[in-house]
């Protein structure tokens, strides 16, 4: 498909894409909306920022929409027609902000349940009729085993970012959470990246879905420029204040690798005059939504982050990914990268590189080649 306009989306999902300037579908927009608009299940692996969020969000609203337009609405507290799952609170809000985008003129309800909220506000978040339920997988649970909620009338059950939630350990909630819906539930579970865990678990469960796997996955986006600078003598900040000095239009978003070497490095941007703000975890919640907002409205031009900030964050005006410090691991590389260069536009990555990091540089010009 090469526009919106050619799924048989209902008039009101269309009016909302068109006002918001969604043309042309991705890669696995094009291949999981038809499936999943057909009632089939699905296994999506595509890259970072390929918009995996709109490929499973559209045909929820659009089967749940239907239902009431048919004279079956929901009527009944704690009996959501959908759940969503996502690994953390952070990611939640991201899924949220596009799920409201499209309710607004669907007229859908959708109700959250995420880690970081108390069960008082996530019971009271359940306790009147809604139709899409966005929850992380403790909580999900925890109201189930409270008879808050009651997944007996479920029609979809998606698994956003699966590779993380499974690298948490919730399989055997998973598990529990599959066999609560009823047998005829669609599934949709979408991830980056296709781990052994979410290979068992397709094995194990879901052996009856559609896998589909975009030719980018496992790849940078053909959008995102990469920029090797070697650090002299171990000497990583004047080698910073460089880099700031060339001046861009949007934000740049810092990595590191530890909660230590994040604070270390937002301390020396402010002693040096420049205005930073941090984002990782085991700090106050509502401290940590400020500073994305500051940085998301563009106030503030320098976020510095471990690899809580590499999932889930989509901010606009993100055009330069900085890594401080280089990741151990490719997955978590790609997924750093997939912060800017998103769903079409352009980026750039910058790799701040050290002997140790030889290794990785080598194999991410290996995949470079591949593209």
């Amino acid at each position: 498909m090469s526009s919106f306009k050619e799924f048989s989306l209902i008039p009101s999902l269309q009016s909302t894409l068109q006002k918001n300037n969604f043309v042309t579908p991705t890669e696995i927009q094009g291949r999981a909306l038809p499936a999943l608009l057909r009632g089939e299940s699905v296994i999506g692996v595509a890259e970072t920022g390929s918009g995996k969020t709109l490929a499973y969000a559209l045909p929820v609203l659009q089967k749940i929409k239907q239902l009431e337009e048919s004279g079956d609405a929901v009527s009944e507290a704690g009996q959501p027609r959908a759940v969503i799952l996502v690994p953390s609170s952070g990611l939640g809000e991201q899924v949220a902000k596009v799920l409201k985008t499209f309710t607004h003129e669907t007229r859908l309800r959708v109700r959250s349940a995420l880690g970081g909220i108390k069960m008082t506000v996530a019971r009271r978040n359940v306790s009147s009729p809604f139709e899409v339920l966005l929850a992380t997988p403790g909580r999900l649970e925890q109201l189930m085993q409270d008879r808050d909620l009651n997944l007996s009338d479920l029609r979809f059950l998606v698994f956003d970012e699966a590779d993380q939630i499974l690298d948490q350990g919730f399989l055997p909630a998973i598990k529990r959470i599959v066999n609560s819906c009823p047998a005829d539930r669609q599934i949709a579970l979408f991830s980056a990246t296709a781990s052994d865990a979410v290979h068992t678990l397709i094995q194990e469960m879901f052996s009856e879905a559609e896998l589909i796997e975009t030719k980018g996955r496992h790849r940078l986006v053909s959008t995102l420029i990469t920029d090797n600078r070697t650090v002299p003598n171990g000497k990583r900040f004047p080698l910073l204040e460089k880099l700031i000095a060339e001046e861009i239009e949007g934000g740049s978003l810092l990595f590191t690798n530890t909660r230590e070497q994040c604070d270390n490095l937002a301390k020396e941007l402010k002693d040096n005059g420049y205005q930073c703000a941090i984002y990782r975890g085991d700090m106050d919640k509502i401290e940590r939504r400020k500073n994305l907002t500051e940085f998301r409205d563009g106030t503030l031009k320098l976020f510095i982050s471990t690899d809580l900030g590499a999932r889930g964050l989509d901010v606009e005006n993100v055009e330069r990914v900085i890594n401080y410090h280089l990741p151990n691991e490719m997955k978590n590389y790609l997924h750093r990268a997939g912060r800017t260069a998103r769903a079409g536009r352009e980026g750039t990555v910058v790799n701040f590189v050290t002997d140790r990091d030889l290794n990785l540089i080598s194999r991410l010009k290996s995949i470079s080649s591949e593209a």
